[in-house]
């Protein structure tokens, strides 16, 4: 049974998807196309497309857009041609990839564009990062993303935006992961990387271009039970800079709210950054991000208090196990010495899971005060929100009591 098991993961599936793909939007006799090609790698000397689907057993195709253009209204799509997570290299693939890689990879660009002035590091499980983080070098970069939730960077996908050098790789090969994408590798990278056999390295030259990205969209399709499909512009933030940013305000039975303080530069940093990672998280969520690392990160939840809570937790298991590998070399939940454990419990607990001057970020508005308290009461300094709750005035009293201070950026961040 357990051998059975396992070859279900080793299986490969033959796609019966056809080698092109037409998509037609018809008004009239007016007619826009969008042609695209399947894609495939030569692995082993044999053409292979995609792994199989989300899991074994289902069949799956990588198409590429390859001609046409769309437009409707005002906005038009990416032209052909510009290829990113549809067009990868790659250069090292003991097992080729699956949807999920791909999907990881993709997620994971969708974030790192917006960060080409320094380096960073996105590292992302099941379609949503477990850790992001920007330093002055890419080594210190990924360090920090990989230690912000190190249980849950196990077989991650790892987008990194600079050359990899050999202190990163290093840092790379000492970990499991299912893949690392970047824009190059230094000599002498992919030997310390193929000592992990079957991570799949993958190099995409146009991540050097990331920025040209921003902005732009894309059609989303999303397929429904019956074979429909719901068709949406892809979801581009407006809020990218403090100037796109409105101090918390809004008005209330004849009486207008106002936080006090305005936000520092290293809080605005810091929201900016949470805000753009949150584009890439699934709704409902709440993250907290502290010099401009993600502290704890709550996803995919129905409420916004319940993610807030959920967020501040992982915080503090996060940090607990963080400082327990970097003691002990072991994870937090391996550790039995009760000593060493209490000591651990009160650093955490003395640091507030690190939550202590840390940006709370959610994609959308706050419905009522609850939510807001539980990173307020856990120290965070400021607040990034859409705005637009009928109880907004609730959560600019809880921050000026507090003296948080809260942005809107006048627009939801949903991701379903």
């Amino acid at each position: 049974m357990t051998e059975n098991l396992k070859k279900m993961y080793q299986t490969i599936n033959e796609d019966h998807f056809p080698p092109e793909m037409e998509i037609s939007f018809i008004e009239g006799t007016e007619r826009q196309t969008l042609f695209y090609e399947k894609v495939t790698w030569a692995i082993d000397g044999v053409q292979k497309g995609l792994r199989y689907g989300e899991n074994p057993g289902q069949e799956a195709a990588l198409y590429r857009l390859v001609n046409g253009n769309l437009m409707l209204g005002d906005i038009e799509t990416l032209l052909p041609g510009q290829y990113l997570a549809s067009d990868i290299e790659l250069l090292q693939s003991g097992k080729h990839p699956g949807k999920t890689n791909l999907t990881d990879t993709d997620n994971a660009l969708n974030i790192l564009r917006y960060f080409d002035d320094k380096p960073t590091a996105v590292i992302v499980k099941h379609n949503n990062p477990c850790g992001a983080a920007r330093a002055d070098t890419l080594s210190n970069a990924y360090h920090r993303a990989y230690m912000a939730d190190r249980v849950a960077a196990f077989g991650g996908c790892i987008a990194l935006n600079r050359s990899v050098d050999k202190t990163t790789a290093e840092a790379v090969s000492d970990q499991y992961a299912e893949v690392v994408v970047a824009p190059d590798f230094e000599e002498g990278v992919l030997d310390i990387l193929g000592r992990r056999k079957n991570l799949r390295v993958i190099r995409i030259g146009n991540i050097a271009r990331l920025k040209n990205f921003i902005g732009k969209r894309f059609v989303e399709f999303k397929s429904l039970i019956d074979g429909g499909h719901i068709v949406q512009w892809s979801f581009v933030p407006t809020a990218r800079t403090p100037t796109d940013l409105k101090l918390a305000e809004c008005e209330y039975q004849g009486k207008t709210y106002r936080v006090r303080r305005e936000p520092t530069s290293r809080e605005y940093e810091d929201m900016l950054f949470g805000w753009l990672v949150e584009s890439g998280i699934t709704s409902n969520s709440v993250i907290y991000v502290k010099d401009l690392v993600t502290v704890g990160i709550g996803t995919g939840e129905q409420d916004r208090v319940g993610v807030a809570e959920i967020a501040r937790d992982k915080a503090y298991r996060k940090l607990a196990d963080r400082y327990c590998f970097e003691a002990h070399g072991i994870p937090y939940k391996e550790l039995t010495d009760p000593d060493r454990r209490a000591a651990i419990d009160a650093r955490v607990a003395e640091e507030r899971g690190g939550l202590t001057g840390a940006a709370m970020v959610s994609d959308a508005f706050f419905p009522f005060r609850d939510g807001i308290d539980v990173g307020i009461q856990e120290g965070v300094t400021a607040v990034i929100q859409p705005g637009g709750s009928s109880n907004d005035y609730q959560s600019i009293e809880a921050c000026n009591a507090a003296g948080v201070t809260m942005v809107y950026t006048g627009q939801r961040s949903f991701k379903h």
